[in-house]
């Protein structure tokens, strides 16, 4: 605790001096000295990145609203949980995870939207789009119309993996999160997260070939 309290910063720095800190020492500023302005600054740094990612989640704007909210709200009641020397993104994602899970299970809705933007290409996670992951190559130049139908066959197809592949699917080829990150969040083994996305690759891989098996 004394470490902690010598690394504290102000507790009431300027409006703009809340944006200069790291996610970690706002998380720290709140817990220890009830910072509202830490608070706050967290969640304006997150609000559209978490709430894209929960939107594509549930694929409902009120749901993902909803889960945005309660994944707040437990970062304020788990505060005092969060481990000192841990990064703050894996564990807010672990916990706005978890809100998705339990509002997909509430509402028994299952769907996913726009899964065909491209995952920035980074050391420890695959790059490209998961389409053009899937079928193996890049279309040919003036195909673009196949290349949006192809795009359009797999956020169809993704609805169908279990809940636990396609957390894993999301979280790497939308979110751009590396394996081992995705691992943290997900509560699993690096080795877990990679066969997971493995066995999503096969199950749309063996669909789109029974799918377009006319095409051969």
């Amino acid at each position: 605790m004394s470490s902690a309290t010598t690394a504290k910063p102000a507790s009431n720095p300027a409006p703009d001096g809340w944006t200069e800190m790291s996610d970690e020492q706002l998380l720290l500023a709140y817990r220890s000295d009830g910072a509202d302005g830490a608070f706050e600054a967290l969640v304006r740094r997150y609000e559209r990145e978490l709430y894209s990612y929960l939107f594509r989640y549930l694929g409902d704007a009120e749901m993902a609203e909803d889960a945005f909210q309660a994944a707040f709200l437990q970062v304020h009641l788990k505060r005092d949980q969060f481990e000192e020397g841990r990064s703050f993104r894996p564990w807010l994602y672990t916990i706005a995870t978890n809100q998705s899970i339990d509002a997909q299970r509430r509402n028994r809705r299952h769907r996913i939207l726009s899964l065909d933007r491209r995952s920035e290409s980074e050391e420890g996670s695959p790059s490209g789009s998961l389409a053009d992951l899937l079928v193996g190559c890049e279309p040919e130049a003036g195909l673009n119309l196949e290349r949006d139908e192809r795009r359009q066959w797999v956020r169809q197809a993704v609805l169908d993996l279990p809940e636990q592949l396609r957390g894993a699917v999301i979280l790497v080829y939308y979110q751009g999160f590396k394996y081992r990150e995705a691992a943290d969040v997900l509560a699993i083994p690096v080795g877990t997260v990679k066969s997971r996305l493995n066995a999503a690759l096969h199950k749309l891989s063996d669909s789109w070939q029974a799918s377009h098996a006319d095409e051969s």
